[in-house]
């Protein structure tokens, strides 16, 4: 079903280009999309939920982004039994990386394009099928790369991109629909670095502080950690009138990538890429000071090959801090200590496949998805909640360069 799907996209694609040459009353692209994903997504579910009526438990959805591709990917996924089940491309639109909004059911999607677009789409919960609402872009130059991360802030309703091109970040208002305005603000960082990708600034990742008052960039061309104030009310993010914005240096040819904090608060931790090092942060809100507290490799002590660290990620309870390194093809994982968040190295795992670009932990904390970008494929692991051990549960799904996994 998943490859038909693709031909019925070529073939409606193809009529819908047909159409519009010849006649102004061709179908939409928004009309072919919702079609198609209605047509692959109805059939696979009512299957779906018949194997689990004994269950009492339906499939819920996963959206998957192509790395440097043209299309959002479509699946369901069963917890009571690990199962997933693709059913085909969703969206024809650049996937860099996706987010959904914390209530409503919207999926935004920003893309690697010139001048880094985000879409805005809603999801039919019932066929899975996604319908366009706008797009907004947030650099005005429209430089060339686009963006490498979305994500929301709820207390705001806002979404926060960093824009790795332009070097730039910036919030975009959410509308009552789920849509998005123009943006409220954006900050350029500068700096750059020595490695051949740092030559000006490229921020990473951006994460807003359990205060709600300051957004921190981790920047990878500039080899910083950039501390801007954030007001929620107005969306508005600044640096300082004189002295520019705050920051934390990693050593130089780092390139930091990844930030989370910790449940507690007082913790964050930094994944560099290019270093494939973690660094375990204080953090101190009232004087917007980052302060190194601990190191560790993600490597293995024998490896000797290019670094490459790309995802982190943390259990709910904030007990186990997991990373991908594309260098081993590996997810590693940590214990953390509540009080210091100090991390205690528990295990190292092959990913199932190459290039562990990203994954994601499934709500119920039994499972993880990996999406495996230079081998196509997301493969499932389960996770041991007491000692937080991954286990490769055997199954992988074939998707094309997968970037980034949503659940829907």
């Amino acid at each position: 079903m998943f490859f038909a799907n693709r031909e019925v996209i070529a073939t409606m694609w193809d009529s819908e280009h047909a159409g519009t040459q010849a006649s102004p009353s061709g179908p939409s692209r928004r009309k072919v999309l919702r079609a198609l994903a209605a047509s692959a997504a109805v059939p696979m579910l009512a299957g779906a939920q018949s194997a689990n009526a004994s269950a009492g438990t339906a499939p819920g959805l996963l959206y998957i982004g192509t790395w440097r591709g043209t299309q959002v990917n479509g699946a369901w996924f069963d917890p009571d039994g690990g199962i997933m089940t693709p059913f085909g491309i969703v969206a024809q639109v650049n996937a860099s990386w996706q987010a959904k909004h914390p209530s409503k059911p919207v999926l935004y999607v920003g893309s690697g394009d010139a001048g880094g677009t985000v879409s805005a789409f809603r999801i039919d919960r019932a066929t899975g099928a996604l319908d366009l609402i706008g797009q907004v872009t947030t650099d005005s130059a429209g430089t060339p790369g686009g963006l490498s991360y979305i994500g929301t802030d709820k207390r705001s309703d806002t979404v926060l991109a960093t824009n790795f091109a332009a070097g730039l970040t910036a919030a975009l208002p959410i509308r009552n629909d789920g849509g998005l305005d123009s943006p409220a603000s954006v900050v350029v960082d500068t700096g750059s670095g020595p490695h051949p990708r740092q030559a000006g600034p490229h921020p990473h990742h951006v994460v807003v502080d359990p205060s709600g008052r300051f957004a921190l960039v981790a920047d990878f061309g500039a080899d910083r950690v950039f501390i801007y104030r954030f007001n929620r009310e107005t969306r508005v993010l600044s640096a300082g009138e004189t002295t520019g914005p705050r920051s934390y240096a990693v050593n130089p040819g780092s390139g930091p990538r990844r930030l989370l904090f910790h449940p507690n608060g007082r913790n964050l931790y930094l994944l560099n890429e290019l270093t494939a090092d973690l660094h375990v942060l204080d953090w101190n809100p009232w004087k917007a000071q980052i302060t190194l507290s601990q190191s560790l490799s993600t490597d293995s002590p024998e490896y000797s090959g290019t670094k490459s660290a790309a995802e982190l990620g943390m259990s709910r309870d904030g007990r186990f801090v997991y990373t991908s390194n594309r260098g081993e093809n590996t997810i590693v994982v940590f214990a953390a200590d509540w009080r210091t968040g100090r991390l205690t190295l528990v295990q190292r795992i092959p990913c199932g496949g190459v290039s562990p670009w990203s994954f994601s932990i499934h709500r119920g904390n039994r499972w993880m998805l990996v999406a495996n970008q230079v081998s196509s494929t997301v493969n499932l692991f389960s996770i041991d909640p007491r000692s937080g051990k991954l286990t490769d549960a055997g199954k992988s799904m074939p998707i094309p360069n997968p970037d980034c996994i949503t659940f829907g």
